[in-house]
């Protein structure tokens, strides 16, 4: 009965009045909306698109605490929105696309947002290239792990065959140690051993010597560890699209290398398998977002 007392002369009911104070903003009001369109699709779709929105909020504060709001003047302001682009990010079990914010700084430098790079580890060779690649796009802040095969090789060629051996078996075996600062000190003690009479090997073990450990820092063991303690793993994905265009002779141009290029990383792709010790990748997860990597590194600083 009350509510059919509470409708007016047109016959419909009245519409109900929100308490004073609970104004919702057009942005949750959509979010919502999303909420309950995913809701239909089940419970985890839900709960992906929800991770999904609330990740582009987060980008998108992060973005207005390091630049400034959009659309609003800013005296001395050191960089400016550069447009979105979508990337991919792991929710819910499966690889989905995410949009996110960009921006410049006025010298070009891409700012890098906190709330998406937290959790990426590089894994490359000794490439110079590579490295201030990574830093300029990524930042100086993302952790880097260089390939110990590359390294190896590097510092062996510095060597004569009779000394090769034994130089194997102590960079092995420091990159074995589960502590890093071990680790980190039996290199800096071959290194010295080697000063004297092969400069050039000890020069090269110097070089890059702290990322070679960066899987030690992260505590990672077992299968993960020797998965991405090299550059294997990509290595083989270019042998794949290299063998898949191995009988084309004749290069036209450069759209026709980048589509050859194309359908051998998707023959590569085809053939993956899982990554070994996957069963590890949350810890390395919850090791790259928390504080092991910088405690680490300052505490061997502080040494």
């Amino acid at each position: 009965m009350s509510a059919y007392h509470s409708k007016g002369k047109s016959g419909r009911g009245t519409k109900e009045e929100r308490p004073k104070g609970t104004r919702i903003s057009s942005e949750v009001a959509l979010s919502l909306e999303a909420i309950r369109q995913r809701a239909k699709e089940g419970l985890l779709a839900l709960c992906v698109g929800v991770g999904l929105n609330t990740l582009e909020l987060l980008f998108e504060r992060e973005l207005e605490e390091k630049i400034g709001e959009k659309g609003k003047h800013k005296p001395g302001r050191k960089a400016s929105r550069h447009g979105h682009e979508t990337r991919p990010v792991v929710l819910g079990g499966r690889e989905v696309r995410v949009s996110r914010p960009r921006a410049r700084t006025v010298d070009g430098k891409e700012v890098v947002l906190e709330s998406y790079t937290d959790g990426l580890l590089v894994v490359i060779d000794g490439s110079k290239a590579l490295r201030r690649a990574v830093a300029d796009v990524l930042g100086n802040d993302v952790p880097v792990q260089r390939c110990q095969v590359h390294k190896m090789r590097n510092v062996l060629d510095h060597l004569p065959e009779e000394q090769r051996p034994w130089v194997k078996r102590k960079l092995a075996a420091a990159w074995a140690e589960p502590d890093a600062n071990m680790a980190r000190k039996a290199l800096e003690a071959l290194a010295d051993s080697l000063e004297k009479n092969y400069p050039g090997a000890a020069a090269s073990l110097r070089e890059g010597l702290e990322e070679t450990i960066t899987i030690n820092r992260l505590m990672l063991t077992g299968a993960l560890r020797r998965t991405i303690r090299s550059t294997n793993p990509i290595e083989s994905a270019i042998e794949i699209a290299r063998t898949t265009a191995r009988r084309v002779k004749r290069w036209r141009n450069g759209n026709q290398v980048l589509r050859w290029a194309l359908a051998g990383l998707q023959e590569a792709e085809r053939r993956f398998r899982r990554v070994a010790g996957y069963r590890e990748l949350p810890l390395l997860r919850m090791h790259l977002k928390g504080e092991v990597l910088h405690t680490t590194t300052s505490e061997a600083a502080n040494a």
